[in-house]
């Protein structure tokens, strides 16, 4: 099988080495050729250090690897998906299967990327998301992993199981792409609120909190949004959560260290170096919340402290002191 890569960060590199290793024939293009001719040469991403890429691995700055290509992976910045899909179209056939593998919402339309990609490319083909608790530096150095295939259509998520699964990476498939996707850009903005609170010198109580809490208002929101419960509980929802806002490979959580330390959004997000989805998310997640009509104490909170520089101990007593609840009746995952 041909399969095309789309983007050499992190996770489009490991993902690359993924179906290298499966036998596929595999192509990794970068939008810059002098990327590409570099990668090319060292066998290695930056981003990625001390991971060498297989040689049997095409690295090319050249659109026309997407000839005739079975399995197209879209992996650029949720900033870019669209126009990474609008290049992409013109070498699709409906037998080709997309596969989703970048995490956050578009910024302005509020749409799940999915849903970004099929607009650019006219739904010619499926387009399925490949979600779960994967940092790219475990994966790169073939570290146990599992991911959840998701799309409606149960054909397309399999065929991307397949071409993904090995004795490292273990993919479960499912047809809640709006749960995975939903779960996949929401926990981001948690993972940047649990980092603010390591910043502030909070420990594993807050933690601990604020992860089952926030777990509860991102799955009213997604149920509301056409997702199911069961998908926040599972890889692609809880154990994503829970690698994002423990691990200091999450970008998202370095930037809520620095926030809680004293640093500006603005401030944190330079000193991390590398797009920090959360804080785009935290917009949208706040959009969505107030459209829909769900209450999210939690996500409304990061954004006050993200976008209208709210004081970080602020929101916490805020959050400590709101009105008494019950456990089970606001527990929307349970």
């Amino acid at each position: 099988m041909k399969a095309v890569v789309l983007g050499t960060g992190g996770w489009g590199t490991a993902i690359s080495q993924i179906l290298c290793d499966n036998g596929h024939e595999t192509y990794l293009w970068s939008h810059n050729p002098a990327k590409a001719a570099e990668m090319a040469k060292t066998r290695e991403n930056p981003l990625l250090k001390g991971v060498i890429l297989p040689e049997a691995l095409h690295i090319t700055g050249d659109l026309d690897c997407l000839r005739g290509a079975d399995l197209v992976v879209s992996a650029p910045p949720s900033f870019a998906v669209r126009e990474t899909a609008k290049k992409m179209a013109p070498y699709l056939t409906e037998k080709t299967v997309v596969v989703s593998v970048s995490k956050g919402i578009e910024r302005d339309t509020n749409l799940r990327l999915s849903q970004v990609i099929g607009e650019e490319i006219q739904n010619i083909c499926k387009v399925v998301a490949l979600s779960g608790p994967s940092h790219a530096e475990e994966v790169g150095i073939r570290m146990p992993t599992g991911c959840v295939s998701a799309c409606p259509d149960v054909t397309a998520a399999r065929f991307v199981q397949d071409a993904f699964m090995n004795d490292y990476f273990r993919v479960y498939t499912s047809g809640d792409i709006v749960g995975v996707e939903l779960a996949a850009a929401l926990k981001n903005v948690i993972a940047l609120s649990c980092g603010v609170c390591d910043g502030l010198g909070y420990q594993d109580n807050t933690k601990a909190l604020l992860m089952t809490r926030a777990m509860a208002e991102i799955t009213r929101l997604g149920e509301k949004l056409g997702g199911s419960r069961q998908t926040f509980g599972g890889l692609a929802g809880m154990g994503d959560l829970i690698v994002t806002c423990t691990s200091m490979h999450s970008r998202n959580r370095r930037a809520g260290i620095l926030i809680g330390q004293g640093k500006t959004p603005q401030e944190a997000m330079e000193e991390v170096g590398a797009v920090v989805e959360g804080y785009f998310a935290a917009l949208s997640i706040h959009q969505l919340s107030q459209r829909e009509g769900v209450e999210m104490p939690i996500s409304r909170c990061a954004y006050e402290v993200l976008y209208e520089g709210k004081q970080v101990r602020s929101v916490v007593r805020e959050l400590m002191t709101r009105a008494k609840k019950d456990e089970l009746l606001e527990t929307a995952w349970l």
